[in-house]
């Protein structure tokens, strides 16, 4: 049951997987009743962390501590597919229990089975029909559900149970904008402890502070998402501005060291003189040397003191300001002029049932929403378009070079380094051409030469981007397919939102990630829901 009670706290929290690979380091946390978003960069160790939270993984050195019981809903939830839903949410045996008793056996250990909970079934129904689950029958098995579906059946366990301490990985990934938006309602109601994992900003912007995990320390701050970017964008401001200060310091350093060896050297120099003229006594002059050399020396050591202190503190200062590099994209090939024919669609049904009727049209550089429910079709409509899938009937005519980015980002050879996979796509490219635009996309020196199998979720992402980029022929349509912000740091999406606004082609993205598609400045919302229409903003985020 949840209690205002509830805590987490870690102290020198350490692990490491068994290839020596360290995740986390002496890392100190506490969290107390509330909604805390544990952002950070890919590979800092936020699904890691709330595993170790969850006890599926064992610290290798420091503390856990936990009051009140522990709910966690992993990224990638596995489900047996043979499982009932009833077992799935945990009350198989209180309702078996319950059937029985009904039916008139008064055992014991049917009544201790039970224990207070004889309005179960009633509960697991109303909190399965509050996220959407209404039509999903207690005897069901899981394979009749989708990956949706599991998702927000995890989550209705996990509200059955009320858990002090709720943990979410990631959990609006594989999710429509309906179940989003009954993920964020059961958010918004939680009255324990909760610490979610998320890129979805929508979901960010309802928590009470943001953890910010970088180098296995939590820097906190107040609010939601957008309270943190406004707290971050003012330390950054001050941070830079005290590296002009201490850049300032250092020059100023280096010329008065300079100039006191200067004065240094005219006083040795003078000194010589006048003992080579006569004009002071040797024992005079070398009293004077003497005198010279040790002012010299002390002033020596003041300004490199001096110096190095004003070097150490750039070094702090720098050290402050993050080094988010973003993705620079030049492209010009792939420019589309206004009212150029880019893509058709005439009469087309798609394989698995849903339509286009009449004619469709895609001109100039056009940046288009594809929106709709799990299961609409909107895989099987960009599948149909990038050529991989033939249509029922009707007809998809691309008539500019296009190129299709898949959700699993399989166009990369895990086997080959990302230089060789973005040649596969671009044979003619000279090794330098290819490495000169691939430091565009942040893969500099021997980063461009990581095998792809060896690359996180936001680098594989990134280098998947740029093999279809930099291909030839310069690909002047782009589709991509189902949420390309899904496992990417809040970091990375900005660099594929700065990457998509510099692609001066037509693009058609498949997202229910609503501020993640007006950022790319859509021109053009396409809603999907048996047969195809054009629909707004408002609409969608509406709930279509």
């Amino acid at each position: 049951m949840s209690t205002p009670t509830a805590h987490i706290t870690c102290s020198s929290l350490s692990f490491t997987w068994p290839d020596g690979s360290r995740v986390l380091d002496d890392l100190h946390l506490s969290v107390g009743p509330g909604r805390t978003g544990l952002i950070g960069l890919n590979g800092a160790g936020k699904s890691t962390l709330l595993r170790l939270l969850a006890g599926e993984l064992r610290p290798t050195g420091g503390r856990i501590g936990v009051t009140g019981d522990i709910g966690y809903l992993p990224q990638d939830l596995v489900l047996d597919t043979g499982l009932r839903v009833d077992a799935a949410l945990g009350i198989h045996t209180v309702r078996e229990a319950l059937h029985a008793i009904e039916a008139g056996d008064a055992g014991e250990e049917r009544f201790a089975a039970v224990g207070d909970d004889w309005d179960v079934e009633e509960r697991a129904r109303a909190t399965l029909d509050g996220l959407g689950l209404g039509h999903i029958g207690l005897d069901r098995t899981i394979g009749e559900m989708s990956g949706g579906e599991c998702v927000m059946l995890g989550l209705a366990a996990l509200l059955l149970a009320r858990p002090g301490v709720l943990l979410l990985d990631e959990p609006t990934n594989n999710l429509d904008l309906r179940a989003r938006q009954r993920l964020y309602a059961a958010v918004d109601a939680w009255p324990g402890v909760l610490v979610v994992v998320s890129h979805d900003r929508e979901l960010l912007e309802r928590v009470d502070r943001i953890a910010d995990l970088r180098d296995s320390a939590v820097t906190w701050y107040g609010g939601n998402l957008s309270a943190y970017e406004e707290a971050l964008a003012a330390e950054q401001e001050a941070a830079e501005r005290m590296v002009r200060v201490a850049e300032a310091d250092v020059r100023r350093q280096k010329r008065e060291l300079a100039e006191a060896q200067v004065k240094s050297a005219r006083r040795r120099r003078y000194g010589q003189k006048l003992f080579e003229q006569g004009s002071v006594p040797k024992i005079a002059a070398s009293a004077r040397a003497r005198s010279a050399q040790e002012s010299a020396g002390r002033q020596r050591l003041l300004h490199t003191s001096r110096l190095a202190g004003a070097k150490e503190r750039l070094d702090e200062a720098v050290e402050a300001v993050r080094a988010d590099d973003e993705i620079r994209v030049e492209l010009p090939r792939t420019r589309v002029h206004p009212g150029q024919g880019v893509l058709v669609l005439r009469d087309l049904e798609l394989a698995h049932g849903a339509r286009v009727r009449g004619r469709y049209e895609v001109r100039g550089p056009e940046r288009i929403a594809l929106v709709g429910r799990n299961g609409a079709g909107k895989t099987t409509l960009l599948r149909t378009l990038a050529g991989e899938l033939a249509p029922v009937s009707g007809e998809a005519v691309t008539e500019v070079p296009a190129r299709f980015l898949p959700q699993r980002l399989d166009v990369l050879d895990d086997g080959l380094s990302v230089v060789e996979n973005v040649a596969r796509f671009a044979p003619d490219a000279t090794n330098n051409h290819i490495r000169a635009k691939l430091a565009h996309f942040l893969f500099r020196g021997a980063r461009a030469d990581r095998a792809a199998g060896a690359l996180s979720g936001g680098e594989r992402f990134r280098a998947a981007l740029a093999a279809l980029l930099l291909a030839e022929p310069a690909p002047r349509l782009l589709l991509l397919l189902d949420e390309p912000t899904n496992n990417l740091d809040l970091a990375s999406a900005r660099r594929l939102t700065a990457a998509l606004e510099a692609y001066e082609g037509a693009l058609v993205v498949a997202s229910h990630d609503v501020p993640f598609l007006e950022s790319l400045r859509i021109t053009r919302w396409l809603l999907l829901d048996g047969e195809l229409r054009d629909t707004t903003a408002e609409e969608v985020r509406a709930g279509f």
